[in-house]
């Protein structure tokens, strides 16, 4: 379900969510983000429209939306969404 970009951006970066690593591996990483039913966006917008829908963001800016900790850049215009 998960890509080998997405699972390694993840295990990169996971400490920006988490007070410690929840994963040491790609294997492990991949389970994780099936059993948080991790959410992959094709773009900003998609993004943008996820979090509207399951979280209150009043308030915010596109920046701060795509800047929050549950949110990581893939680097290839699709996003990440853990919710922890």
């Amino acid at each position: 379900m998960y890509d080998k970009k997405v699972i390694s951006v993840f295990l990169k970066n996971q400490l920006q969510l988490f007070p410690e690593k929840v994963a040491e591996d790609e294997q492990e990483a991949a389970e994780f983000l099936e059993d948080v039913c991790a959410v992959v966006c094709k773009n900003k917008k998609e993004v943008i429209e996820y979090l509207e829908d399951a979280m209150d963001v009043s308030g915010m800016t596109e920046q701060e939306m795509l800047s929050a900790e549950e949110v990581f850049d893939i680097g290839d215009g699709r996003y990440l969404i853990v919710e922890g």
